[in-house]
């Protein structure tokens, strides 16, 4: 099940101060990745280019669920806090759910107030490639 709605509900009520704070809270909760794909980070094939922050991250299904991995420096808590969000909320999902969120997410994790241009883009970024990703592996299973 889609956890990101649930996720999203945090940051309800919250000024932009208490938004970035929480955010930076998810920073500190993103897995390291479990290297069973591979190092993703310096791996230009797991690289999310529309971000300015180096994000890596590895896309698929296991199960008939969503696998979600990524690595972003410590040293971006920011871009790694919505990155652990992302995770978090889509983790083990059904693909079908993932592929129907929004391509900006930032308003739906009422973050829009927070973030600015560059950042709305990254994450847009994100779930681009993450539907993609999906797609394929969906197309992939289906053969």
């Amino acid at each position: 099940m889609l956890k990101l709605h649930d996720l999203a509900a945090e940051f309800d009520d919250l000024d932009d101060r208490e938004k970035l704070e929480t955010l930076m809270d998810f920073s500190e909760t993103l897995p390291d990745p479990s290297g069973k794909h591979g190092l993703l980070r310096g791996d230009e094939t797991c690289r999310v280019q529309e971000c300015q922050t180096p994000v890596y991250m590895w896309i698929g299904i296991n199960e008939g669920k969503t696998e979600l991995e990524a690595d972003v420096p410590r040293s971006s808590p920011t871009v790694r806090g919505l990155v652990s969000l992302i995770v978090e909320g889509i983790q083990g999902a059904p693909p079908r759910e993932v592929l129907e969120l929004p391509d900006d997410l930032l308003p739906l994790l009422k973050l829009e107030s927070v973030l600015g241009m560059t950042r709305r883009q990254g994450v847009r970024g994100m779930i681009a490639r993450i539907k993609r990703e999906l797609i394929a592996a969906l197309d992939e299973s289906s053969l």
